[in-house]
């Protein structure tokens, strides 16, 4: 069996006025052929799944073969624009093309992705690798559960299975079963049917924390469901608030052995469940002064997640609204801000100099001002630095770009040169600071970071800061979005009853 690989990934923050452009991915993620095999088949990532479990499903008598086509990932930034996304999709097409006869799929889109032609670009790109191949080789994907899941996402696919953890620790085990899904599809041992359900339902991102009980009282139900004869996977979307498109919201997805209507039922089920607890799912906001606050009463160190200037779900990352009251403070602190100019300007005055920097508040008004003060540099770095754990993003290999850490007062600052989202403590243990030297950690994040700092901070504060990825979701002027939706419209009303079928034929 010759299995192509296909990844193409991108949360797509549409509140971003600047454009994602191809040059976002090639900083990130832009491989073909093998060289997607040598870069992620030991990474904790989806594509690295794959890899493990063909691997796994492969005997003498029936052997499975990976044929890695393309893997494409950019930081989240605004929507990617429209040349850039026709390049991406080029080069897809060129790849499936030239690979030769496959018997199957196995395919990563996030599920959140924009472009400037296409709202519901994972459906479209989904839905056109569809029309190529024709109605019967298999298609098997994963999701990010930030998808925006969409009726032609499903309907293109024979089966899609979402990362079950928020941080997203299980990326690998998901493309392990997305793998095994395919191959025993392809050897007749099942019929995949997907089903799933789509209530009018926004969850706030504060409360998308999986592990939590808000949202483990779903995920419990989704264990319960999997116990049942027939079924194979099941899978929850938390959603993505910051896309303004029309599939924007929560959903719920249901495989079974060839049930169609079991899977239409418990589909059913779940986006009920989900519905029944959407009071649970409004957000709950602390303000910055009140954060500051505890924070330096609190045994430390404490991290202050910082989400409206959430890099992994586009901000710009270099925000000074939530790091500004810690200059005036006499307490230790630390922050990360993404500033090139601000590095540059640190590294020509060297190692143990002052200089007077003008840090962060560079992209735009709504993030802040710039933090101006005399700064001395305590360290200069390339940025590099490895995860070996699993972390948000399943990846092993970053690269911060150029980096400056430098001090003011009782203010630390870790200053990049490329947006990072701090989903690993190694980005701050390879520029030599140890968390516990510092009461206030900030992290521009929100639930993803947790993993990270959850086992060195005894306190974890989500704080509503302003920003593009503001949690207070009011504050966004959607255009697009399905009306009525709850919480926007507070008496929206809906009951679980209509679904949306996967590919039928195999």
């Amino acid at each position: 069996m010759r299995i192509g690989l296909l990844a193409l990934l991108h949360e797509s923050n549409t509140f971003i006025g600047q454009p994602t452009t191809r040059e976002h991915f090639q900083e990130n993620l832009l491989l073909v052929g093998d060289d997607v095999r040598r870069e992620l088949a030991e990474t904790h990532h989806e594509v690295g799944g794959f890899f493990e479990g063909l691997e796994r499903e492969s005997t003498f008598e029936s052997p499975c073969r990976a044929v890695p086509l393309l893997a494409a990932r950019a930081v989240p930034f605004g929507t990617i624009e429209a040349a850039a996304f026709d390049a991406l999709l080029d080069l897809l097409w060129r790849q499936l093309d030239t690979a030769g006869p496959l018997d199957g799929l196995l395919v990563a889109p996030h599920g959140a992705t924009v472009s400037q032609r296409h709202p519901d670009a994972d459906g479209y790109w989904l839905g056109e690798l569809r029309r190529r191949v024709g109605p019967r080789l298999p298609i098997v994907g994963t999701l990010d559960p930030h998808a925006n899941l969409s009726p032609r996402m499903v309907a293109s696919c024979h089966a899609l299975v979402a990362y079950r953890t928020n941080p997203h620790l299980d990326q690998r085990a998901r493309g392990v079963e997305a793998a095994r899904l395919l191959v025993r599809t392809l050897r007749g041992e099942i019929r995949p049917t997907m089903a799933a359900a789509l209530p009018p339902l926004a969850i706030n991102i504060e409360r998308q924390h999986t592990s939590e009980p808000q949202c483990r009282r779903v995920y419990d139900l989704a264990d319960q469901q999997l116990r049942t004869p027939g079924v194979l996977s099941n899978s929850i979307l938390l959603g993505f608030p910051y896309a303004d498109v029309a599939e924007m919201g929560s959903s719920a997805l249901v495989v079974t052995d060839n049930q169609p209507e079991l899977a239409a039922q418990l589909a059913g089920q779940l986006a009920q469940e989900m519905w029944d607890q959407r009071q649970e799912f409004v957000g709950r906001m602390l303000d910055i002064d009140e954060a500051v606050e505890r924070a330096a009463q609190l045994p430390g160190p404490v991290c202050l997640l910082d989400m409206g200037d959430n890099v992994g779900g586009g901000s710009p990352g270099d925000s000074t609204h939530l790091v500004r009251p810690l200059l005036q403070r006499d307490v230790p602190s630390l922050a990360c801000l993404y500033d090139p100019r601000a590095v540059s300007q640190a590294a020509a005055a060297g190692v143990g100099q002052e200089v007077e920097l003008q840090i962060g508040g560079q992209t735009d008004r709504l993030h802040g001002t710039p933090l101006a003060a005399r700064f001395t540099v305590l360290g200069l770095y390339d940025g590099k630095f490895e995860e070996r754990q699993p972390r948000h993003g399943g990846f092993t290999h970053c690269d911060q770009g150029p980096t400056a850490v430098v001090r003011s007062g009782r203010l630390t600052l870790l200053v990049n040169s490329r947006r990072t989202p701090p989903f690993s403590l190694q980005q701050l243990l390879s520029c030599g600071l140890g968390p516990q030297a510092f009461q206030i950690i900030v992290a521009k994040g929100v639930n993803a970071p947790v993993a990270a700092y959850e086992p060195v901070c005894p306190h974890l504060l989500r704080v509503n800061t302003p920003g593009v990825t503001t949690a207070d979701m009011r504050r966004l002027e959607y255009a697009h979005r399905r009306r009525p939706m709850f919480p926007f419209e507070a008496d929206t009303c809906w009951r679980a009853g209509e679904v949306v079928a996967g590919a039928a034929e195999i």
